[in-house]
């Protein structure tokens, strides 16, 4: 398996040397069926459209290659490298995000209980030192260590959406204009 924290270590500077922040990098599947998935985001816009996830996914590439031929195998055998936008019910995956989506509800997955819980559901209080709080439905208040969470992910409510910027909506017309040509074609 690749190791995670050296991918990281390559393509956090390719994320920052285009403004973006990267927000996490994770490998999944197996045998030929692997994917390198990578989520950044713009930090004005907390997106990234799809000039955005091209541009870096070619400094992803390029620099993978380059240090491939240098002799370092990041990933071994063939994968797909898939940059993307962390969307609205995005993972939580570094403490700032803990502290900016205080108040909206989140999926927990712990790696070890905490009291009798390895999973958690409910509203995120926020995040004092690397501690972070959660207003458990079942539980009541839960206080995880940050390290203790295997992963995060906001949940797709009317609050979150309504709390999110409006997505980049630049090249829809031009989307439609085209499916308009092909129906006339046809």
């Amino acid at each position: 398996m690749a190791d995670i924290a050296r991918l990281t270590e390559v393509i956090e500077p390719e994320a920052k040397a285009l403004g973006f922040d990267l927000v996490r990098v994770k490998l999944s599947g197996s045998g030929e069926e692997r994917t390198l998935q990578v989520m950044a985001e713009d930090p004005a816009t907390g997106q990234l459209v799809v000039e955005q996830c091209m541009a870096l996914s070619r400094r992803i590439s390029d620099r993978m290659d380059e240090l491939e031929e240098q002799g370092e195998e990041l990933v071994r055998g063939a994968y797909n490298l898939e940059v993307s936008s962390p969307g609205i019910d995005r993972p939580l995956t570094r403490a700032k995000d803990f502290a900016n989506w205080a108040g909206h509800d989140v999926n927990l997955s712990l790696n070890e209980a905490v009291g009798e819980h390895r999973k958690l559901r409910g509203e995120l209080l926020g995040i004092d030192g690397d501690v972070v709080a959660v207003e458990d439905r079942k539980a009541g208040r839960m206080e995880v260590a940050l390290a203790n969470i295997h992963s995060a992910k906001l949940v797709l409510t009317d609050k979150l959406i309504a709390a999110t910027r409006p997505l980049d909506t630049s090249g829809v017309d031009e989307i439609e204009e085209t499916l308009e040509e092909e129906k006339a074609e046809d």
